[in-house]
C-alpha cells in the first residue's frame, strides 16, 4: 500500500474515533477530511473545495428538501396525523390487530406526506401507545409496530433518503421515486400480513376494539370522518407523487405545490394560524440546516478520500470478493447493515456509498435497482438496536411501564421483515425497475 492509502485508512479510523468521543458527525467529517487531505496533498485540497461546496448549495434539485420538510412538518403540527389515526383506527377496530394495521396505514400516508421518521414515530407513539396498552396489546408488538410504521417514510416517496441517493448515484429524483414506490407499498403490506397472522395465531396479543366501545360511536360518522380526515392528505400525496412520476413537474416544483397544499389542508381544518406557521418554519429550518450542514462537511472528506487513492483501494478489495457483481452487492448490503447499527443514514450515504459506486459502475450495475436496495437497507438502520433512531424517538415519549427491552424486542421481528423485503427486491429486480421502465425513464 502507498503512503496516501494508509492516510485514507487513517482518515476513516480518525472519523470513527471522533464519533465515539461524541464529536458531532458533521464536525468529525470535516476535521478528518481536512487533516488527511492536508497530509496527503497539501493546500491543493483547499483550492478544489469551494467548487464542491458551490455545487451543493446551488443544486436545484436539493431545493426540494426544505419544501418537502415544510410539507411534512405542517401536516404534523396541524394534527392531521391525529385525525387520520383516530379515523382509520375506528375503521379497523373489529379486526384482531386492527389498531396496529391502522398505525401501518397511517405510517404509509405520513411517510408519503412527511418523510420524517422522528415526527411520525413521536406523533403516533404519543397518540396510540397508551391506548394500545389499555386495550391489551403486547408491549413489544405495539412498540415494534409504531417504530416500523415511522420508518416507512424513508422508502415511500417523497423521501429525503431517495432525494440524496438520486444525487449520489446520478439518477433523477423522479426515477428513484417511481422505483421505490412499489417496494415501499410491498413492505407495508408485509407488515400488515404479519399483524394479521399474529391476530390469527395469538389474538390476545393484538385484540380487536371491544364491540361495546365500537357501538358507542355515533352511527354514520365513520364515512364522513374518512372523507374529512383521510381524503385531503391522500389527494395531496397523489398530486405530488403523480406529478413527479408522470413527468408533469420536476421534484422541486412538485415539492412547492406540496408545501402550499399542506397549508391549504391546515386552512380547511381551521387550524392554520401564525403560531403554527412560525413553528413549522422553525422545524423546517432546523431539519434542513442539519441535512445541509452534514452534506457540506462531507465534501472535504469525500474529496480527500478520492485524492488519496481510496477509490482504487476499494476497487481492489472488491476484486478479491467471490461472486463478481452479485457478491459485491451482497457485501455492500452486509456492510451497510452493520454500519446502520452505529451511524445515521446521511453519514452512510455520503461516506460509504460514494466509495463503492465506481466498482458498480465498472460492473454496469443498474443504478436504479442498486439505489432502491440501498434505500431499503438504510431504512433498517432506524430499527436496528442498539442505536436505531426510531427506537430512541419512541423511548423518549413512551409511557411508564414500557422498557427498553420491550422496544428492542418489538423491533427485531420488523427488522427481519425488512430483510425479507430487501431479499425480494434483490432476487426480483423488476419489483423496483418495472415502474420507471413502464413510464419510459
Amino acid at each position: 500500500m502507498s503512503p496516501n492509502e494508509w492516510i485514507a485508512l487513517g482518515m476513516i479510523g480518525g472519523f470513527l474515533v471522533l464519533m465515539m468521543l461524541g464529536i458531532p458527525v458533521a464536525i468529525a467529517l470535516a476535521v478528518s477530511g481536512f487533516v488527511a487531505g492536508y497530509l496527503g496533498f497539501g493546500e491543493l485540497l483547499f483550492s478544489l473545495l469551494p467548487a464542491r461546496l458551490f455545487g451543493v448549495v446551488t443544486n436545484y434539485t436539493m431545493l426540494a428538501i426544505p419544501l418537502f420538510v415544510f410539507m411534512g412538518v405542517m401536516l404534523e403540527k396541524s394534527r392531521v396525523a391525529e385525525d387520520m389515526l383516530e379515523t382509520i383506527g375506528r375503521a379497523m377496530g373489529p379486526i384482531n390487530g386492527g389498531m396496529g394495521i391502522a398505525i401501518i396505514l397511517v405510517g404509509v400516508l405520513m411517510g408519503a406526506s412527511t418523510g420524517i421518521v422522528g415526527a411520525t414515530v413521536v406523533t403516533v407513539a404519543m397518540l396510540t401507545l397508551p391506548t394500545l396498552m389499555r386495550r391489551g396489546y403486547k408491549p413489544s408488538i405495539a412498540c415494534g409496530t409504531i417504530c416500523a410504521s415511522g420508518t416507512l417514510g424513508q422508502i415511500i416517496p417523497p423521501s429525503l433518503v431517495l432525494i440524496l441517493l438520486a444525487e449520489i448515484v446520478g439518477e433523477s429524483v423522479g426515477t428513484l421515486f417511481a422505483a421505490a414506490f412499489v417496494p415501499g407499498l410491498a413492505l407495508a403490506l408485509i407488515y400488515v400480513l404479519f399483524l394479521l397472522v399474529i391476530g390469527k395465531l395469538r389474538p390476545s396479543w393484538v385484540p380487536a376494539i371491544p364491540a361495546e366501545e365500537r357501538a358507542r360511536a355515533e352511527p354514520g360518522t365513520l364515512g364522513r370522518d374518512l372523507i374529512r380526515s383521510v381524503l385531503p392528505p391522500l389527494l395531496l400525496v397523489i398530486a405530488v407523487l403523480g406529478s413527479i412520476i408522470g413527468g408533469i413537474a420536476a421534484p422541486t416544483e412538485a415539492a412547492s405545490m406540496g408545501a402550499l397544499g399542506s397549508i391549504v389542508i391546515a386552512l380547511f381544518a381551521r387550524r392554520f394560524n401564525w403560531a403554527l406557521l412560525r413553528d413549522t418554519l422553525h422545524g423546517t429550518l432546523t431539519i434542513t440546516a442539519m441535512v445541509f450542514f452534514i452534506l457540506l462537511c462531507a465534501q472535504p472528506f469525500a474529496l480527500a478520500f478520492r485524492g488519496l487513492g481510496g477509490e482504487q483501494m476499494v476497487h481492489d478489495v472488491f476484486n478479491l470478493l467471490p461472486g463478481g457483481e452479485m457478491g459485491a452487492i451482497l457485501f455492500l448490503m452486509l456492510l451497510l447493515f452493520v454500519l446502520g447499527f452505529f451511524l445515521e443514514w446521511i453519514e452512510i450515504s455520503y461516506i460509504a456509498l460514494p466509495m463503492f459506486l465506481p466498482v458498480f459502475h465498472s460492473y454496469g450495475t443498474d443504478m436504479v435497482w442498486l439505489a432502491t436496495l440501498v434505500a431499503m437497507n438504510l431504512q433498517m438502520s432506524f430499527l436496528t438496536p442498539p442505536f436505531g433512531w426510531a427506537l430512541f424517538f419512541l423511548k423518549g415519549v413512551a409511557p411508564k411501564g414500557i422498557t427498553t427491552r420491550d422496544i428492542y424486542a418489538g423491533a427485531l421481528p420488523f427488522v427481519g421483515l425488512q430483510m425479507a423485503a430487501v431479499a425480494l427486491v434483490f432476487f426480483f429486480p423488476g419489483i423496483a425497475t418495472w415502474l420507471p421502465k413502464a413510464i419510459g425513464w
